[in-house]
């Protein structure tokens, strides 16, 4: 990667001797590396691998946690995009720590994903790995390559949302927007 980096900065043009650019090719490959795809080397297996038994079952009871901040890069563009997002599931046989959930939330944020794809990555990963009966992951964002370039969109927030097995039932998702409360996004409920 900073052999890449190098090679892009030069074809722009810029001057590789400048002494703000002398590290640059090695700071943005560490950076990519290290935080912007970390996601690729981790699985929601190992983020959601500290759980507890629930001693009992109830298919109309909710774990929700909302607010989880995150960052994320946009596949088209390779520009950043963050929010937060708000995560839900039907305890199945176990439940997690709430740190493991926004542990689950940077497996799929740290990679190349898009916004809609990452909201439908988490709540796959809510049901499957946790053996959940449902589950739902609602995100909000600011998209960079929507403010800054393109029709340059300041102030647009963009929302995507995912529910897997008993929370696409119209009751039980309407529970979770009644305790999501003023965290809820606007639109599409």
């Amino acid at each position: 990667m900073e052999s890449a980096v190098r090679d892009f900065l030069s074809a722009a043009g810029l001057d590789l001797k400048d002494a703000n650019l002398l590290e640059t090719p090695r700071r943005v490959a560490e950076a990519w590396a290290e935080e912007f795809l970390s996601g690729y080397g981790q699985s929601a297996a190992t983020a959601l691998a500290d759980r507890f038994p629930v001693s009992k079952k109830s298919d109309r009871e909710l774990v929700v946690v909302t607010n989880l901040h995150f960052r994320s890069m946009c596949p088209h563009h390779l520009m950043p995009y963050s929010g937060i997002a708000h995560l839900a599931y039907v305890p199945g046989r176990e439940v997690v720590g709430f740190g493991r959930l926004a542990a689950l939330v940077d497996v799929f944020a740290h990679r190349l994903v898009l916004q809609e794809e990452l909201a439908r990555q988490i709540a796959v990963a809510l049901q499957d790995e946790l053996g959940s009966k449902g589950a739902a992951c609602l995100i909000r964002a600011e998209q960079s390559c929507f403010r800054l370039r393109g029709e340059e969109q300041h102030q647009a927030l963009t929302f995507s949302e995912a529910y897997e097995g008993a929370l696409k039932d119209r009751a039980l998702r309407a529970e979770l927007w009644a305790r999501l409360g003023d965290s809820k996004p606007a639109a599409g409920r």
